[in-house]
């Protein structure tokens, strides 16, 4: 097992890595930027090392962590999410260096963050795949020419894209026309390449992806399915496992397809496969994220297997503890990320120093976050400040303790993303396990009652401190 673990990333899923380090006897070690120094991934590292005044350059360094992973006498480097948690050239650096990458291959990586090649590995292994161009658009003739061909609407997806950025929804020739630069322009700011490719657009499915875990003794098991149809600009909000939306039949069916996937691409480690699911019960392959998922803690909550324990152990050489009849879940957990953002202001980020903070307790309830009373959020990053996941063993029971822990949850100085989600759990088509990836644009109203909701809720606060003064 490895003595030193040096985490490429920071905020609460540095903190989540240096949990399981902690419980694995592994001396962790944090970097952080100027604008991170107060964060509680810094304190709570057995080491730490400034990556110096710039937010985003020292995080995204390949060699200087590298290099910085092999001074310190560190044997792995965890990537988390994000960042460069799925750029090949840091495996290749840790490797030329003696040093794990906690993740698949630079190989596989690369693959898989090729959407294109990733679709035709999909094709070749027998796995079902939404409609589109087999490779990359040459230009937007070629496209006009294509999206004839699949039917409006298509979507434009940029090939090394990844968590909902660079894509583009074209309902007609003159959308395309408009998007197809527009989408060249941000895969080439956010991916460093200019390449896209078109699929036809499954509109309004519901957004099923699967846990995988592979080791390096050939072995390959599914955790189970999450629901992440709650999403808003393709960006998910509120996540759950198991999907109450599907039967066993087809739980069963989309768990063995993931599987097949893994094994398909010699994967190795923790992924993710994703899949869309129509009206008419059709899944298609969408993309492998090959790292950690933000939403990893859910399948936790029912299967009781520490996913990030997991792949530290794989990394270190060692088999998959669990065979696949030996995985069971029980009940449902749901996730909400938390975001510092405005909903009444268009979702606006919401940045700023955090006042009190209290986290929600009681059975069933977990708060993975890297905030206290008195942390400044910087402007720098992720939106995000921390996931709260509760779990129960209905789903009704899911959804009543997700409102009481949301309820809980205290975050003053800023705006958060609190009362939208409770106008979501008390929504009917959401307590009906309704719902898809167009369930957010469908209620535009829950946005007017997440407000009017907090107002009420800032009015009875005030009243009972006005009442407790009184009563001094």
């Amino acid at each position: 097992m490895f003595r030193k673990l040096l985490i490429a990333n920071r905020g609460e899923i540095a903190v989540r890595i240096i949990r399981a380090c902690a419980e694995m006897g592994i001396r962790s070690v944090a970097i952080y930027s100027d604008a991170d120094r107060y964060s509680l991934h810094v304190k709570k590292a057995d080491e730490a090392y400034s990556l110096g005044a710039d937010p985003l350059a020292g995080y995204l360094n390949v060699h200087r962590i590298a290099n910085l992973a092999a001074s310190t006498g560190c044997d792995a480097v965890h990537p988390g999410y994000g960042f460069l948690s799925e750029n090949p050239e840091l495996a290749e650096a840790c490797e030329r260096r003696g040093i794990v990458f906690i993740g698949p291959s630079a190989e596989v990586i690369r693959r898989m963050g090729d959407k294109t090649e990733a679709r035709q590995a999909m094709v070749a292994a027998g796995l079902p795949v939404t409609p589109g161009s087999e490779g990359n658009l040459y230009d937007l003739d070629q496209a006009l020419a294509m999206a004839n061909k699949l039917g409006y609407p298509i979507m434009l997806k940029a090939t090394s894209g990844g968590g909902g950025r660079g894509i583009r929804r074209c309902d007609s020739p003159e959308e395309l026309r408009n998007n197809y630069q527009r989408v060249i322009s941000e895969a080439t700011k956010a991916f460093g390449r200019a390449d896209v490719f078109m699929e036809k657009c499954v509109v309004d499915p519901r957004h099923i992806e699967v846990q995988v875990l592979a080791d390096s003794h050939g072995n390959a098991i599914h955790l189970f399915e999450r629901d992440c149809s709650i999403q808003r600009r393709n960006q998910k909000l509120i996540e759950i496992a198991p999907s109450p939306q599907l039967d066993e039949a087809q739980r069963q069916y989309i768990g063995g397809l993931a599987v097949m996937a893994a094994k398909a691409v010699g994967y190795t480690n923790a992924g993710t496969v994703e899949f869309l699911l129509d009206d008419d019960n059709r899944f298609y392959f969408m993309e492998m994220n090959t790292r950690v998922q933000v939403e990893h803690t859910i399948t936790e909550q029912i299967t009781g297997i520490d996913i990030v324990e997991e792949q530290i152990r794989i990394a270190a050489g060692l088999q998959l503890r669990f065979k696949q009849h030996e995985v069971q879940r029980r009940g449902f957990a749901m996730q909400f990320r938390i975001n510092a953002e405005d909903p009444k202001n268009n979702f606006l980020p919401s940045f700023g120093r955090i006042s009190r903070y209290y986290a929600p307790g009681g059975p069933g309830v977990r708060t993975d976050a890297a905030i206290y009373t008195g942390y400044t959020i910087p402007p720098h990053y992720d939106s995000m400040l921390a996931k709260l996941i509760v779990w129960a063993l209905s789903w009704e029971d899911v959804v009543s303790r997700g409102e009481r822990a949301l309820q809980d949850m205290g975050v003053f100085g800023i705006k958060t993303t609190i009362p939208y989600y409770l106008a979501i759990l008390a929504n009917r088509e959401f307590r009906a396990a309704q719902f898809n990836t167009g369930f957010v644009e469908a209620h535009p109203e829950l946005i007017e009652y997440s407000c009017k909701r907090r107002k009420e809720e800032i009015a009875a606060v005030i009243a009972a401190a006005i009442a407790a003064h009184a009563g001094l």
